[in-house]
Formats: C-alpha cells, sequence, structure tokens
C-alpha cells in the first residue's frame, strides 16, 4: 500500500529470508567467516545455531548465493521426513540419479559415487540442513553416517546443521555423542547490536530504493530496539507497522509517536 507513496521498488521490511537484503552485521560476518572456512578447508560437519528470528535462513540463502560454481550445494529448508526421504531430497537436490529411489543403500552408493567424482575433478559439496532443532535422533544418526564419506585425507561432504539453540542441546544427548564429537565449527548468532540497528534499517530502505526523505528519528530507532532487543524479524515487522502508519499520517519522518502507537497496537 505505502509502496508508490514513499517511491519505493519493494517492500523493505518482509520478514521472508531474502539474501538480498542480507545485512552484514558483525555476528553475520563471523558466521558467514566460520561457513565459508568450514566449508573450503573441507571439516566436515558444521553447526549454526540462534534464537527464531536472528536471520539464520537468510545467511543460509546468502552463503548458497556466494559459493562459487566449484561447490555444489543441497538446502533442505524443513527437514520433517523420515531418513529414507531426508536421503531422497538430498540426492534430488544435488541432481543424482539413482537406481533406486526407496533403497537407502542404492541412494547412499549414488551419492558417494558423486562426491567421489566431484572431488576428482577439484570440486566440493556442500549439504545445508535447517530448522535441524526439529530432526528427530534417527534422522540425525542418519547425517553422522553421511559424514563418513571421506577419503584418507578429507571429508567428501560438507554438512552444515542450522538451528536454534535447542540443537545444541540435542546434540549432547548421550546417544548422539558421536555427532557431536564431529562437529568441528559451531557458531551462534546473537541479535544485532544496538550500534547497529540504525545501519541495518538504512541499508534496508537503500536496498529498496528509499528516497533521502524517508527517515526513522533517533528516538524512533531507541524505541525499535527496546522493542525488538535487535532480533532483525522483530525489527521488521515494526518498521513494516511504522511506514503503514506513516503512509496513513503522509509523513515521511518516522519519530517516537509512531513507533510507540505501533507498539501498542501490536501488542
Amino acid at each position: 500500500m505505502y509502496k508508490e507513496f514513499f517511491g519505493l521498488k519493494e517492500n523493505p521490511f518482509n520478514v521472508t529470508s531474502d539474501p538480498a537484503f542480507f545485512f552484514a552485521s558483525r555476528r553475520h560476518s563471523e558466521a558467514f567467516s566460520h561457513l565459508i572456512y568450514g566449508i573450503q578447508q573441507r571439516k566436515g560437519i558444521l553447526v549454526v545455531t540462534g534464537e527464531i528470528g536472528t536471520g539464520k535462513t537468510t545467511l543460509c540463502r546468502t552463503l548458497l548465493n556466494r559459493l562459487d560454481n566449484r561447490t555444489k550445494t543441497a538446502f533442505i529448508f524443513n527437514p520433517n521426513f523420515s531418513e529414507l526421504q531426508l536421503l531422497q531430497l538430498i540426492i534430488k537436490d544435488l541432481g543424482i540419479t539413482s537406481k533406486s529411489s526407496s533403497s537407502r543403500g542404492a541412494l547412499v552408493s549414488a551419492l558417494n559415487e558423486f562426491l567421489i567424482e566431484q572431488t576428482s575433478q577439484g570440486n566440493n559439496v556442500a549439504l545445508i540442513i535447517d530448522e535441524c532443532q526439529n530432526l528427530k535422533e534417527r534422522q540425525l544418526e542418519q547425517i553422522r553416517l553421511l559424514s563418513n564419506l571421506e577419503t584418507e585425507k578429507e571429508k567428501l561432504l560438507q554438512i552444515i546443521l542450522v538451528g536454534q539453540p535447542e540443537l545444541s542441546e540435542k546434540l549432547k544427548l548421550s546417544s548422539l555423542r558421536q555427532l557431536n564429537q564431529r562437529v568441528t565449527v559451531r557458531y551462534h548468532i546473537l541479535p544485532l547490536d544496538k550500534s547497529e540497528l540504525k545501519d541495518y534499517i538504512s541499508h534496508r530502505l537503500r536496498i529498496a530504493g528509499a528516497k533521502k526523505h524517508l527517515r526513522f528519528s533517533n528516538e524512533a530507532i531507541e524505541e525499535i530496539y527496546l522493542y525488538s532487543q535487535g532480533t532483525p524479524r522483530l525489527i521488521n515487522i515494526i518498521c513494516d507497522r511504522a511506514l503503514l502508519a506513516a503512509f496513513v499520517m503522509e509523513k515521511f519522518e518516522i519519530d517516537y509517536s509512531v513507533i510507540k502507537k505501533c507498539i501498542e497496537e501490536i501488542g
């Protein structure tokens, strides 16, 4: 409703995981560097955790877009499947053909052949699984077995497990200690620092094509931080609501009063 009024190309505060809007905060940059290092150095299993709304999925999609063409990737967004279905999804996403799609052995064999072929060509393969806190122990054990696909010198498959903090607790289970011991890179994403909030909002407005006359006052930004505590998803929700309110009032500066009213309406 407000895009034309503000001269925007698109909604700057959508809550979708759009890598075009990726904001390289200190923590997100560190997480990205950890992932690049783990993949390039063939470290095997990497784990990234963070609370709801801290930008984990956006980080994953940004990573997929920025890896070079010598790294083949598979991205499993919602792994709420059986162990066999999980294997089938991985095979499909990597574009592998298998003699049988219903035999776990045949699927693993086809995957192993693909990994060896890619390695011989100087390529790497990365598997990213999001929302891993929802995985059952048997599925996580299946992932551990996939990490066994290796040569004498290096891992053939780099596996990135992404999830909420419950994932870290789940990995501490006695039944998953073998998997936990194989995790070589870990990073926990924290919300934005207070000092980063103004730059985050300006970054998203700039990507969406906003002109300089559209701005959030310092008092408004202070109130947004108090509401969101730096969680990107909550920032987006309140800022989107604020732009709608400013559109109704035909204002180009979002001040404290606008934010305060939006927070009261959201609850």
